[in-house]
């Protein structure tokens, strides 16, 4: 055997591995510096100011304002309250809201101390555990969508069957970590299949402008507050539904991606100082000049916008009084 051939072959062998492995590696550095400088740079322009947080941690229930909140993928959340994550149901399972129950708006729900507190007008203050890990989990039904939570006992049944004046009994249930929330995409195709949420009717935070209630306030014989419309987060400092055309958002360390407009229906009629439902107003008023394009009618219907629901595209902290920047690229 040829030693020195052998010896030859190996080199030349070596050679051509150490070619390809420094070619791959130029086009990899290539690939990514392409991506880097071909990439459109981020631009953040001032839109507006955050000038209130509303959490509603009983679904169709009395806002809790806060300075500041946590902004997760499923909404906010303050300490032991999170948006959206108990809700009155029927025996049955069925969701009651604002709609069926207008007097639901004047319930608050807060927490304190590993304690929920229920208070409603001319009701004494009711306190329960937020956890009661024996108590039985309910199948429930949000718009068609199956859900569960944890029933939170009979004597919250008993008091807000009472409070309501109901002829049938409802229940409270709480949506734990532990269970599988609802996809909106179930419903709405906008909507990706990793988005989640709990009991909110579609995306997991809501914002709204001071200037378009007041816009729609000139336009009405009684003018209406924000609450009226439920938004997590309400802006400041700018004009008239400017927040049709954000479709990016960074408000403190949190990043906001829109995904739609609010649809409104019958429940923007209940009165929330009142909890009076008038079946007429603001809804007969936003028809007239916030309906959607032709072309979106397979998403909306007939129901006028107000309002934009917005994904978490990251996680953070945001508070009163931050800055909101539109990006764009």
């Amino acid at each position: 055997m040829d030693l020195r051939k052998l010896a030859a072959d190996a080199v030349s062998q070596n050679k051509k591995a150490a070619l390809l492995i420094g070619g791959a590696g130029f086009a990899i550095l290539g690939l990514g510096l392409g991506y880097k400088y071909l990439r459109k740079p981020e631009k953040a322009v001032r839109v507006g100011v955050v000038s209130q947080l509303l959490i509603h941690p009983l679904k169709s229930g009395k806002a809790v304002p806060l300075a500041l909140a946590e902004c997760q993928k499923m909404g906010l959340k303050f300490g032991e309250l999170q948006d959206r994550h108990w809700m009155v149901v029927t025996e049955d399972g069925h969701m009651v809201t604002g709609r069926q129950e207008p007097r639901l708006v004047l319930v608050s729900l807060t927490c304190e101390g590993g304690q929920v507190c229920l208070n409603g007008p001319n009701m004494e203050e009711l306190k329960f555990p937020i956890k009661q890990p024996d108590n039985p989990v309910l199948d429930c039904r949000v718009f068609g969508v199956d859900i569960q939570g944890r029933d939170c006992g009979d004597k919250v049944s008993h008091w807000l069957t009472h409070y309501l004046k109901a002829e049938k009994t409802y229940r409270l249930v709480h949506f734990e970590p532990c269970m599988r929330p609802r996809k909106p995409a179930e419903k709405e195709a906008v909507y990706q299949q990793f988005e989640e949420v709990a009991y909110p009717d579609f995306g997991p935070v809501m914002l709204l402008s001071e200037a378009s209630v007041k816009d729609l306030s000139s336009k009405l014989e009684k003018g209406v507050t924000v609450e009226r419309f439920r938004p997590n987060i309400v802006i400041s400092d700018c004009k008239p539904f400017d927040e049709d055309s954000w479709e990016e958002l960074q408000i403190g360390s949190v990043r906001l991606q829109r995904v739609m407009a609010c649809g409104r229906c019958l429940f923007t009629t209940v009165d929330p100082e009142t909890g009076v439902i008038s079946r007429k107003e603001p809804l007969e008023t936003l028809k007239n000049y916030r309906l959607c394009k032709p072309s979106e009618k397979h998403i909306y219907k007939t129901s006028p916008l107000f309002g934009q629901l917005h994904n978490v595209k990251k996680t953070g902290i945001f508070q009163v009084g931050d800055v909101v920047y539109k990006i764009t690229r």
